[in-house]
């Protein structure tokens, strides 16, 4: 009766002790501003570029994301939305060798670029 009754409590504990996280759960779903600026992404860039792309830029970084206007031009000429909404593991896809960003931080970016680059 005894093991009987200890097997039931740990099993009472195992399945009350498990949660349901999915991508979803992970993932910022608050809507972006109603206008974006250099200031709302440059927090996205400096957690998630500044490591290669610093002054002077690193591990073979090809360029500087350190300013609005280097941001600005690699939106414009370096191709950086499309570098950045490849999926792991297709050449050219960034951040090099890390996870993809999430898609509400990719979106916001996109977002940024159709509201005209501000600062």
């Amino acid at each position: 009766m005894k093991k009987v009754f200890i097997t039931l409590v740990f099993t009472a504990f195992i399945l009350l002790g498990c949660s349901h996280t999915s991508t979803d759960d992970l993932t910022d779903t608050q809507p972006l501003p109603t206008l974006v600026t250099y200031n709302n992404i440059k927090s996205t860039i400096n957690n998630n570029c500044i490591f290669c792309h610093s002054n002077p830029p690193v591990n073979g970084a090809p360029i500087s994301l350190t300013t609005y206007n280097e941001v600005k031009n690699a939106v414009q000429i370096n191709g950086l939305i499309g570098r950045i909404s490849k999926q792991v593991g297709e050449a050219g896809a960034m951040p090099l060798g890390g996870p993809r960003l999430p898609q509400n931080l990719i979106d916001e970016i996109i977002q940024w670029q159709a509201d005209g680059l501000l600062e």
